[in-house]
């Protein structure tokens, strides 16, 4: 189960997030961005400082080429998160319906080219959504943190084997929405 005051404390950490796994441009590496989004004690902090420190000893030209022989020419680092569990399958046209429908109840306007599984947009709807008191919300990002969970599991398995920059990016989300899960969810777990 998720604790959604924690994940809103988490807020500007997603919309880092959202920014750093979409398509790279100047402003994506401003120098106080990393600053603004997390503090030391972050559970992602050290791994999104290690992504920041990498990903700065590259040019813009460099990212842009890596973000784009990452993300766009390997099947199996796709940033679209239900992609890995159906593919194709009928099955993912429901999820993303679902997904849709959970974006527009909580006030976010999906881009009409865009499918609603793709990771930097989710980063950005939970940066940019407002859900504290409404009743609608555990149950409906119960269902975003299992497409969450089962996407980045595989993202960080292919960005494994291409030795990605964005490896450590990635683990830094799981880790913040890690955070999110209420202890007692956590504790059952090991049972």
């Amino acid at each position: 189960m998720i604790d959604l005051d924690k994940l809103y404390k988490h807020k500007p950490a997603f919309g880092f997030f959202a920014q750093q796994l979409t398509y790279p441009e100047k402003l994506t590496f401003h120098p106080t961005l990393i600053e603004e989004s997390f503090s030391p004690n972050d559970p992602a902090y050290e791994l999104v400082k290690a992504y920041w420190d990498e990903i700065h000893t590259y040019s813009l030209d460099d990212i842009q080429e890596l973000y784009v022989q990452t993300f766009d020419f390997q099947k199996s680092a796709t940033l679209y998160m239900t992609y890995f569990k159906f593919e194709d399958a009928k099955e993912r046209g429901q999820m993303l319906a679902k997904l849709k429908v959970m974006y527009e109840m909580f006030g976010l306007d999906m881009p009409a080219e865009e499918l609603s599984d793709y990771l930097p947009l989710i980063c950005e709807f939970l940066y940019a959504a407002e859900w504290i008191g409404d009743s609608r919300a555990k149950d409906s990002f119960n269902i975003l943190f299992a497409v969450l969970e089962d996407g980045t599991y595989n993202l960080i398995e292919a960005l494994e084997k291409f030795n990605s920059p964005y490896l450590r990016l990635v683990r830094g989300l799981r880790e913040t929405f890690k955070a999110c899960i209420e202890r007692e969810a956590v504790n059952h777990e090991h049972d």
